[in-house]
């Protein structure tokens, strides 16, 4: 398994966050994508929309399934990675760069910091 960076948050269901000034860059993790395998398709939200933490933001298909991807806090989204609709296989490459899904505007940035850190998410996916 890959190594979990540090230098975000986490959420139980396998979204990244990561503070950018005031926004928060967020994706899936790198354990979520080898979970799906080859990437195949990416639905992104629309930009200036506002949505609840833990709600559907996104969706990821892969060759294997269609995964839900949440809200890691509540907010809107102010950008999309137009990049992932033409290789949307840059998730399964780099998950914490290049793979990158929105950024947030959060409605309370203190949010992100009631998140997992990298070694609470590194032990929920080993029990």
């Amino acid at each position: 398994m890959a190594v979990t960076p540090s230098d975000r948050k986490y959420t139980k269901t396998h979204e990244w966050t990561q503070v950018e000034g005031d926004l928060l860059k967020t994706g899936i993790t790198d354990f979520a994508q080898h979970q799906l395998s080859d990437i195949t398709y990416v639905e992104l939200p629309a930009a200036n929309r506002h949505i609840s933490a833990g709600e559907e933001m996104a969706v990821v298909e892969s060759i294997k399934a269609a995964a839900d991807v949440y809200m890691p806090v509540a907010g809107t989204i102010v950008e999309v990675n137009e990049n992932l609709a033409d290789k949307p296989d840059a998730i399964n490459a780099d998950p914490y760069g290049e793979g990158w899904l929105v950024k947030i505007k959060p409605d309370d940035p203190q949010d992100a910091e009631k998140l997992l850190a990298a070694s609470e998410y590194e032990k929920q996916l080993t029990e």
